[in-house]
């Protein structure tokens, strides 16, 4: 892996108040700027506090822009079949706008069904709708008629229209995102089939990755983001605390975050989430033992579903810019900057 970029990807789940949630996450957001990182993705959810606690990202994000001056502010993802996709494209541009271009806008077609009644959607059809929101998005921004002769969005939005990704579970989804040119986003986990709990994550995406890079035009460049759990600590002692406490967390309710998961013990668990934790040696071994990370232009880390507390996701961060993404060839945007001083 050469000339990599390093994300923080937060769901906003530090235990607290929602206002507590999105102080905490500013806050890591501006210490993955100090250290060096290139960009911050933020997850939409609505409705349901243990998934992720943001249901509005590009407001989040035009807050942060004016907190921040260099780290590139990303969705990951909105749910483009529950919004008013003309809306999106209008906050998108004043949210690039105030930012001085540093938006990149992240779509998916949404995994929890009951969200979507509330939204008038039905979960069945969120593909259909999900391709005819993306095609509306795009001739928004692309400056196109919208309904009438008059209507042609102000601001022009033209610029986001190389920043688009898209997320995807499947093949399906990789070819319409490298048929489109836009950038592919890659989950840190994946449901597995019943019958195989332990099949590997790369089994899952590999086949995603091929189908995207055979549909991207000859001469588009590939955008890919793999997405991945990381909580990097100090000591194996702590790395255990976190690991355990999160257990027990998700013992007391489980798939409350996302999906169920069969295990028996903490590590176990961890495994069959794809979860790297531990000290910067273990977590550069396991993270180089992942096939999909070399194919990757990004990669971004995020603590869900350890979430070991705000203190410890700042010094994992601190962590992984230091002693961790290094290894995976990534090097500070910034030229001069000291990944292992900058929190201090």
């Amino acid at each position: 892996m050469t000339h990599v970029k390093l994300g923080f990807f937060t769901r906003l789940l530090d235990r607290g108040g929602a206002g507590d949630r999105y102080r905490l996450a500013l806050e890591q957001a501006r210490h993955a700027e100090r250290l060096g990182f290139d960009t911050v993705w933020v997850a939409q959810h609505h409705f349901h506090a243990d998934e992720g606690g943001l249901p509005s990202p590009l407001v989040f994000l035009g807050h942060l822009a004016a907190l921040t001056s260099r780290i590139r502010l990303a969705t990951g993802v909105i749910t483009l079949p529950l919004e008013d996709v003309v809306r999106v494209a209008e906050d998108a541009i004043v949210a690039d706008l105030l930012s001085g271009g540093r938006l990149e806008l992240g779509l998916g077609s949404g995994s929890t069904p009951a969200s979507f009644a509330a939204f008038g959607v039905d979960p069945s059809d969120r593909t259909r709708v999900y391709e005819d929101g993306v095609e509306t998005l795009l001739a928004a921004l692309a400056g196109r008629e919208l309904a009438h002769p008059e209507n042609h969005l102000y601001p022009d939005g033209t610029d986001l229209l190389e920043r688009i990704w898209q997320a995807t579970f499947s093949p399906f989804g990789g070819t319409r995102a490298g048929t489109a040119a836009h950038g592919l986003l890659l989950s840190r986990t994946q449901p597995r089939p019943d019958d195989q709990p332990d099949l590997p994550l790369e089994q899952l995406q590999q086949p995603i990755v091929d189908a995207y890079l055979a549909a991207l035009p000859e001469w588009v460049a590939p955008r890919i983001l793999a997405s991945r759990t990381l909580v990097v600590a100090d000591t194996e002692t702590e790395a255990e605390k976190y690991l355990e406490a999160a257990w027990v967390r998700y013992r007391a309710r489980p798939g409350a975050g996302g999906f169920l998961v069969p295990a028996e013990d903490a590590h176990t668990w961890a495994r069959r989430t794809d979860t790297h934790i531990g000290t910067p040696e273990q977590v550069r071994a396991s993270l180089q033992a992942d096939p999909i990370l070399p194919q990757a232009t990004e990669v971004a880390f995020q603590v869900h579903s350890v979430d070991p507390g705000h203190e410890a996701t700042l010094r994992s961060l601190e962590l992984i810019a230091a002693e961790v993404a290094p290894a995976l060839g990534w090097a500070p945007a910034v030229p001069g900057l000291e990944p292992a001083a900058a929190g201090v």
